[in-house]
């Protein structure tokens, strides 16, 4: 419920604080103190459209925060947690309303925008008045009324769940049928290229290891000439080593003769010696490492040349080619056998299609039955509103052919407001107070179900007096037994009704200038208001005598 709505310079309203109760209260007060601004910077609140006149007069902006108790269960907290705005604690919606025509909007602090605060607004406030055209009188809002009066809202559920499984199998024959066609029609191509691919039977990471085996083959190739080279020249006939060698020993010979001159030389050239063996050693071995089939090179890169000439065919990486040829497959196997799995999806479809045909058809019954059931109930309410020579009616029609996920029926509020005219929807056919009054009839008839937290009433009864305004103000009463009311009335009766008593007035706060005020009042102080309002400006002793039998009736 509402508990706080705070509002800065909003129109004629400077500063304004305003706590408010559970149960029924009542805001009165003379023509033009105020009442519609106070409606106004609530609506504002809620997420209406914003309005640089709202301003008031020298202000460079206005601001109206309005805090909500809601417990944990409503619905706004899962759409503010939907949305990652933070819920914890008390709801607040607030409103910055700049001169210059801009808005900002915040939720619990939380800056959004005013599209998402309308509709957290819209969860926790329903507005009624004699223009008002939002709440009740939006055909897309009575489907789910009658589910809620009718307690038919896990039916509904059910039928929106099937009726998902069955779009589902539909989309399931659809997209198989459309992969059926595509593979008929490039059938001799998927064959050629599957059996081409088959035959390649390329593997992932393929082409990095063949380039790799490639680059180091032709890298051998080019050094080993070389290597041969080298080789043959310490290995072959022309070798300088077996001269050398036979120098070595005749100079051994001569050094035991003169050691002085030999020993250094003799040391050397053995040294030079194992130097050339090691060296023809390791060529020979280097050599033998560096042996390949010149056809191994050569198989390589046709291989490498084959893989990379299938994926600029397909238009694919190779690593990727792989998956293609099963994809090529799965397709041919969906044409091969592609009739067997449709015909098994179809029936699929259809079992889904009948289960929610039976779910909307058993739905649609029930909802026909509550349907009645409100036209009666509102209806018990018309005579004591004056309305008693009107009509309610449920208009509904049923289309099994059009299977929403709502169900399988349109359904829209109509009232015929007096004998021998046509019927027609609330909005069209009712005048203002009618209007006002019908909505009362099915407030009270649905109760809590369905309802925001706050009911604001503005004054709805308008034009009526009497025993109408009394029977409005019970009806009032009666409702703010199951959530919070807030009624604008000029009517005494109503406001006899009320648990709690706000008064708004005009006040001179400069020569010039003028505010807002608005107060709570107590018993003795709501004697005399609603003395004034029976009697007028000039309130006698017989109206605040009136005051106090209303007020005592309504105890």
């Amino acid at each position: 419920m509402l508990v706080t709505l705070s509002i800065r310079d909003i129109v004629l309203i400077d500063r304004l604080d305003l706590d408010f109760a559970a149960g029924m209260s009542v805001l009165t007060g003379e023509t033009g103190a105020g009442k519609s601004i106070l409606l106004d910077s609530l609506s504002l609140a809620l997420g209406a459209r914003g309005d640089a006149d709202l301003v008031r007069e020298g202000a460079s902006q206005g601001q109206v925060t309005a805090v909500f108790d809601v417990n944990g269960q409503h619905p706004v907290r899962t759409f503010l947690r939907e949305n990652d705005v933070d819920d914890d604690g008390d709801v607040i919606l607030r409103r910055i309303q700049t001169s210059d025509g801009r808005t900002r909007a915040f939720v619990n602090d939380q800056p959004v925008s005013a599209g998402l605060l309308r509709q957290a607004g819209g969860l926790l406030v329903e507005i009624h008045g004699q223009h008002d055209d939002r709440a009740l009188v939006d055909p897309e809002s009575h489907r789910a009324l009658i589910d809620e009066f009718g307690g038919l809202t896990g039916d509904a559920e059910k039928v929106a769940s099937a009726h998902g499984a069955f779009k589902s199998a539909e989309k399931a024959v659809i997209e198989h049928e459309r992969r059926i066609e595509t593979a008929r029609s490039e059938a001799d191509y998927l064959r050629s290229s599957a059996d081409e691919l088959r035959t390649l039977k390329p593997q992932p990471g393929e082409e990095e290891d063949l380039a790799a085996r490639r680059t180091d083959m032709m890298q051998v190739e080019k050094i080993a000439g070389d290597l041969n080279e080298a080789f043959e020249t310490l290995n072959g006939t022309a070798s300088p080593i077996p001269e050398l060698a036979s120098l070595l020993r005749r100079l051994e010979r001569k050094s035991d003769q003169v050691p002085q001159l030999l020993a250094q030389p003799v040391r050397t050239l053995a040294e030079a010696l194992d130097q050339l063996e090691e060296t023809r050693s390791g060529l020979e071995s280097a050599l033998r490492e560096t042996e390949f089939d010149p056809r191994e090179l050569e198989s390589v890169e046709e291989r490498l040349f084959a893989l990379r000439a299938a994926s600029r065919k397909y238009s694919v990486p190779v690593d990727e080619l792989e998956a293609l040829c099963q994809r090529m497959s799965a397709d041919l196997a969906d044409l091969d056998a592609g009739e067997d799995k449709l015909s098994a999806l179809v029936e699929a479809a259809e079992k889904a299609r009948a289960a929610y045909d039976r779910a909307a058809a058993s739905l649609s019954a029930r909802r026909a039955k509550a349907a009645k059931a409100l036209e009666k109930a509102v209806e018990v309410e018309l005579p004591d509103l004056k309305l008693e020579r009107a009509r309610f009616i449920v208009e509904m029609s049923a289309d099994p052919a059009m299977r929403a996920r709502t169900g399988i029926d349109q359904l829209e509020f109509h009232v015929q407001t007096n004998p021998g005219t046509r019927a027609g929807p609330m909005m069209k056919v009712a005048s203002g107070g009618e209007l006002s009054r019908f909505l009362l009839a099915l407030k009270v008839s649905l109760a809590d179900k369905g309802s925001a937290p706050t009911l604001v009433f503005d004054e709805i009864d308008t034009g009526v007096g009497g025993a109408v305004a009394e029977a409005i103000g019970v009806r009032l009463a009666r409702l703010a037994g199951n959530v919070q009311v807030l009624t604008v009335t000029h009517a005494p009766q109503v406001a006899a009704r009320a648990g709690g008593h706000f008064l708004i007035a005009k006040e001179a706060t400069q020569p010039d200038r003028v505010a807002t005020r608005v107060k709570q009042i107590d018993a003795d102080h709501r004697s005399e208001e609603i003395a004034r309002m029976l009697a007028g400006s000039v309130i006698t002793e017989e109206a605040r005598a009136a005051a106090r039998r209303l007020l005592t009736a309504a105890e």
